[in-house]
């Protein structure tokens, strides 16, 4: 279905469209007719995630992000003179569902879709756009596999094996010497991330004490937190959904664990919401890496909550903020093939030429600045949020490689 019209129209802002982007070549693909085509008025983009179900309140809120990047671009007067239409679907967190989502934004003619939004479904879905060189970016599929299939495939958010390295490296410049390890053995997320500081950790000379998997929809981690904090660790890792997260430091606090807690981008929300995961006396002194927090000082992001609950009547998250980005890197390529205007759009010349302007481009995003270089992982900076005084607060941005 189609996006809705914006309920407020947004000031042309000034730096919505990023950095230029360049290059494009010839490939040959199937795809379906854009609206987009030569005259046309309206260019047709894909975005999909889950909007029902257990996964929707991160399909939602990246939703949310895209459209309010789309609807600012659409106020400003659009791509060269044509307003962007969303073809929006609801892929209900299951790979088969994306697919079809996938199919019929295709046939639908999409020069681009943005998307997928967790790992297992975009996977499915990079799998079947190779044959099409469908571009696609994902605001938050983590997966190191969801860029393995073809170069159509790009994301605005950071890995999990790369969140894995960052913190262990953090946990290394902080001198802990040993860590105790709690994660859900049923999930991609979790595990990767759990995997790669393990590895990288264990390289920087710190003892893993001990590793404790759980199962999805346990609530109950006493038992495995108890393992832990007997091996009396300098810090824990928890590298889960802020939902588990905030049971997991609620309980060890309980048992009487006065150490700290490192996380990734899954602690976002913990706090802030409408509930409250984990108190505030819990959490200090605790950290975990992520691209976007509301308390961030920067004007940058600072106008984008401005926007952001203008809008929605609500305070954004790192998933709201990353589906802004990833809906820029996609517009912005797109503005670049348009207004070079050698290539059809909906033709295969056209979504190749997408595809080489998101990979040769940079755009600044609210999560800070994103280039691709030779693969569809993002080169971009990375946050360290930690827990002072009763609310979170930067910690440290660290730097890509």
């Amino acid at each position: 279905m189609a996006s809705s019209i914006s309920r407020r129209q947004f000031v042309k802002l000034s730096g919505i469209t990023a950095a230029g982007f360049g290059g494009a070549s010839l490939i040959t693909a199937c795809g379906g007719k854009s609206s987009s085509s030569a005259g046309g008025s309206s260019i047709k983009v894909g975005v999909m995630g889950p909007y029902s179900g257990d996964l929707a309140q991160y399909g939602l809120a990246v939703r949310n992000g895209a459209e309010l990047y789309v609807k600012q671009v659409n106020a400003a007067g659009g791509i060269n003179g044509k307003q962007v239409e969303l073809s929006i679907q609801d892929e209900k967190g299951d790979a088969t569902e994306a697919v079809n989502a996938y199919n019929k934004m295709a046939e639908e003619g999409v020069v681009g879709i943005i998307g997928d939004v967790t790992s297992t479904p975009s996977i499915a879905v990079a799998q079947a756009s190779v044959a099409d060189n469908m571009p696609l970016v994902s605001a938050s599929a983590t997966a190191a596999d969801f860029i393995a299939f073809g170069p159509n495939a790009f994301r605005a958010c950071i890995t999990d094996p790369y969140q894995g390295k960052l913190m262990a490296d953090f946990a290394a410049s902080r001198g802990y010497k040993t860590v105790g390890t709690i994660y859900n053995s049923g999930g991609d997320y979790e595990a990767g991330v759990n995997d790669a500081f393990v590895k990288e950790a264990s390289a920087k000379g710190i003892t893993i004490t001990t590793q404790q998997a759980y199962a999805s929809g346990d609530v109950d981690f006493n038992a495995p937190l108890t393992s832990i904090i007997s091996t009396n660790p300098d810090a824990i890792l928890s590298p889960n959904y802020y939902q588990d997260d905030g049971k997991i430091v609620t309980q060890a606090r309980a048992l009487g664990y006065k150490g700290v807690f490192l996380g990734a981008d899954g602690w976002s929300n913990i706090v802030g919401g409408k509930e409250e995961y984990a108190s505030a006396a819990d959490l200090e002194g605790c950290f975990y890496d992520c691209s976007f927090i509301s308390e961030d000082e920067s004007d940058k992001v600072q106008q984008f909550i401005k926007d952001y609950e203008a809008e929605y009547g609500s305070a954004p998250t790192n998933f709201c903020a990353l589906g802004y980005d990833a809906a820029m890197v996609m517009l912005s390529a797109i503005e670049t093939v348009e207004q070079a205007g050698a290539t059809e759009a909906g033709s295969d010349d056209y979504r190749q030429a997408v595809v080489d302007a998101i990979a040769s481009g940079k755009v600044e995003g609210v999560t800070g600045s994103i280039k691709y270089n030779g693969t569809g992982d993002p080169v971009k900076p990375t946050l360290v949020i930690t827990f002072e005084g009763g609310s979170q607060k930067v910690f440290d941005t660290i730097e890509a490689d």
